[in-house]
């Protein structure tokens, strides 16, 4: 099996993310405070809300994770039914109900029932986003929405030289493995057209930024956060962290700060 496959089979493989990745939100919780040095800032849920202004009813959040999303939608439209599904039950636990624990390629819930989906940043934990699509359509009611997020395969291309270099050097090469992305299984180049063979109403909005630190900690965060999958990485995930820590302080102490480019899009899909 080559590296690509077994790297995708880690990363949608159901226990290894509710036993390990999901099991609570550590993980997830130093991805997310990254973008809290980004700039401009995309309040990405404030702009799903704005998006699905003109709808009530129910709306259900796929992967809804540590319920972020969630206490946006129930502390500024309490008139919406909001429900969060995950596949973790233990991530799910301090997260105000109603959630559901269940597999978003098979949804407890009927033909057309919903008003809106939100699978933010989740597809690509998918074995197959496309089934996964298709079981958003099938749950929406005709004129429903969907509202997804992925990253670009080009975000965050200087963390990807940092762990990159850092392995090279661990491995007595030019250049290690690439850092593990977990958004290449769903990239944003192919959200659109992947959307369109289930949805007549594709939008993508691109949201372009950079992230700048002046502490070597919250990008450390988040390259720790992908320990998960360390059999995978190609490289002593240890010791490929040790490097990259030693350099990032090396350019902070030369240049006072660490920049990264960041590429993600916010994708809404009609019935």
């Amino acid at each position: 099996m080559d590296s690509t496959r077994a790297l995708t089979q880690a990363t949608t493989d159901a226990s290894v993310l509710t036993t390990d990745a999901y099991r609570d939100d550590r993980h997830l919780g130093a991805r997310q405070r990254l973008y809290e040095f980004q700039h401009p800032t995309f309040d990405i849920a404030a702009m799903a809300l704005e998006q699905l202004s003109g709808l009530g009813g129910t709306w259900v959040d796929v992967g809804c994770g540590n319920g972020r999303y969630l206490d946006r939608i129930r502390s500024q439209r309490p008139d919406v039914r909001a429900l969060g599904v995950d596949l973790s039950l233990t991530l799910l636990h301090d997260v105000p109900g109603p959630v559901v624990c269940a597999d978003a390629c098979r949804l407890p819930l009927a033909d057309r029932s919903v008003d809106a989906v939100l699978a933010m940043h989740m597809l690509y934990h998918l074995p197959a986003p496309d089934t996964g699509l298709a079981e958003f359509a099938r749950v929406l009611k005709p004129g429903g929405v969907l509202l997804a997020s992925t990253n670009a395969s080009i975000d965050k291309r200087e963390l990807d030289e940092l762990w990159s270099t850092a392995a090279g050097q661990v491995l007595g090469v030019d250049r290690g493995p690439q850092r593990i992305k977990l958004s290449d299984h769903f990239p944003l180049e192919h959200a659109e057209d992947a959307l369109r063979a289930h949805f007549a109403h594709v939008v993508v909005q691109e949201l372009s930024g950079v992230i700048e630190v002046s502490t070597a900690e919250p990008v450390l965060a988040h390259l720790a956060s992908y320990r998960t999958w360390a059999e995978q990485a190609g490289v002593p995930f240890d010791a490929a962290l040790a490097q990259a820590a030693s350099n990032l302080h090396w350019h902070l102490e030369q240049h006072g700060s660490f920049t990264i480019s960041t590429r993600q899009g916010l994708i809404s899909a009609h019935t």
